[in-house]
């Protein structure tokens, strides 16, 4: 066995122990990656960053414990329907591949509280992710999103970053999802008349970001709409200190 594979061998050895493997930065592609399915009891965290992966490796999808994956830097451009297996599953990142939509089935992740999908090949909002009760940020930075639909609404995440898209349409059903603290626009193609009223005057967001879009900060804080917006923003920066 090779100096890498002995390397491998020993991590997995103390996995078992741990409950953690990290097999980041390997130059691994997809089918040098060990089967994994002999720790699906066992394994809690895994983390495969930083490798040449073209695809989720099958064995993963059998680890039915797993509570942190992370995909980061590789060349992934799809999930395989069988993620929906993670039922455990707390954290997921993937970003900086190839990514060009979700699985129907990560709806079926109840325990996903952060979903990094940054730097990806996004042209839709995944709307998978509505109704995944116990979400605090969805991280859908750098992709290619042009719009937010009406569905959305059903989002329940605290924190929304859609920074670097191409959004230029922007529902206003986005001002009525529950929990929505923190909704990052910046760097989008959002005109004045694109950003609803709604998220000023009626939603649960008190941190909106959105500079870098087709109008001037200061024509959206002369808006009497932002003055409600304000409110709720010093609010909540009181209660900070």
């Amino acid at each position: 066995m090779g100096q890498t594979s002995s390397g491998v061998k020993a991590h997995m050895e103390t996995a078992q122990k741990t409950g953690a493997l990290v097999l980041s930065n390997r130059k691994l592609v997809t089918n040098e990656v060990p089967d994994l399915s002999s720790m699906g009891k066992v394994l809690r965290t895994l983390d495969l960053s930083v490798n040449k992966l073209i695809s989720l490796p099958p064995s993963v999808c059998s680890l039915t414990n797993l509570r942190h994956l992370t995909l980061n830097n590789n060349k992934i451009s799809w999930l395989p329907e069988e993620m929906g297996s993670l039922t455990k599953l707390e954290s997921f990142s993937i970003a900086s591949n190839q990514l060009g939509g979700l699985p129907a089935s990560i709806s079926k992740l109840k325990h996903l509280k952060s979903v990094i999908l940054s730097d990806n090949k996004l042209i839709e909002f995944p709307l998978s992710l509505c109704g995944l009760t116990h979400l605090d940020v969805v991280d859908l930075s750098n992709n290619q999103i042009t719009l937010i639909p009406e569905e959305a609404k059903e989002l329940q995440a605290v924190e929304l970053n859609m920074n670097q898209n191409q959004v230029s349409q922007l529902s206003s059903e986005i001002a009525s999802c529950p929990r929505l603290k923190t909704l990052r626009l910046e760097e989008n193609c959002l005109s004045l008349s694109a950003i609803p009223m709604e998220i000023l005057t009626c939603s649960q967001v008190s941190l909106l970001c959105v500079d870098g879009n087709l109008f001037k900060m200061k024509e959206l804080e002369d808006m009497a709409e932002y003055n409600q917006y304000m409110e709720r923003f010093t609010a909540v920066k009181k209660k900070m200190y």
